[in-house]
């Protein structure tokens, strides 16, 4: 296991908020289905997705994911930032592809 702030140590992605960087990520979870990720994303994990919406970071809350990896060159808004800094949500960003950085997160688990 590791924490966010070992998923920021690591340089792999771009740190665009650090949230909570004591939380823990227990897995990794990968989806774009904002319904699917609200049901099934487990509590902990860190959710790869493309979907940079002020939406992803409601869903995030609500299914208390550590982090979010936003994908494939996806980004929030200056206002969707402010909101996830607002609810320390951490956020990172990629040009990788999906699978790849969910196995990036994997690796470091």
């Amino acid at each position: 296991m590791a924490s966010v702030q070992d998923l920021i140590n690591s340089g792999i992605f771009h740190t665009k908020n650090p949230g909570r960087s004591e939380q823990q990520i227990t897995r990794v979870f990968c989806c774009d289905l904002l319904s699917v990720a609200m049901g099934k994303a487990p509590s902990g994990c860190a959710w790869v997705t493309v979907i940079g919406n002020r939406n992803t970071l409601a869903v995030a809350s609500l299914a208390d994911v550590s982090c979010i990896v936003l994908a494939e060159g996806a980004s929030f808004t200056e206002d969707d930032m402010q909101c996830a800094k607002e609810q320390e949500i951490a956020v990172f960003s990629t040009d990788l592809p999906v699978f790849e950085a969910a196995l990036k997160v994997h690796q470091l688990l």
